[in-house]
């Protein structure tokens, strides 16, 4: 995957930062490398407590690494039957919880699917047809926050 530097404007608003030192996995984890972006005027937000440390391991551990994101449906429903595609459009669209918000943010870009997520939205559609060489309309390289 192609190199990029975490910035501060890339993490998300209310992000858990940790600001435990003497970790041993500080330079691999998210939540560190995210406080240490934490612009100057911030005093206060959500943190990872001391108590996710046990026997020596951060429950709380997330490995700062990069991912494909993706984002766009308009094709992903092509090998859907045409008489089945309204239920696998209602089944993807359960997915996101109620209301249209959340399945219109990530068709028109605003928000973007995690590979977690992509992976169930292909399962879902597998229910309906095959998958090969269905994909979204766009991806990303992108920091996993999740």
């Amino acid at each position: 995957m192609e190199e990029k530097e975490l910035k501060a404007k890339d993490i998300p608003a209310g992000y858990p930062l940790c600001f435990n030192r003497e970790c041993a996995d500080k330079d691999k984890c998210m939540h560190y490398q995210a406080m240490l972006l934490m612009p100057k005027e911030r005093y206060y937000g959500s943190a990872v407590f001391p108590t996710a440390w046990e026997d020596g391991k951060c429950r709380c551990f997330r490995e700062k690494r990069l991912v494909k994101k993706a984002w766009g449906f308009s094709k992903l429903y092509e090998n859907v039957p045409h008489w089945q595609k309204a239920e696998a459009r209602r089944c993807v669209h359960a997915l996101f919880g109620r209301g249209n918000g959340p399945y219109y943010r990530v068709h028109n870009g605003e928000n973007t699917l995690s590979p977690k997520e992509q992976e169930e939205i292909m399962k879902v559609l597998a229910r309906f047809g095959s998958t090969d060489g269905i994909k979204f309309d766009h991806y990303v390289t992108d920091w996993d926050f999740s």
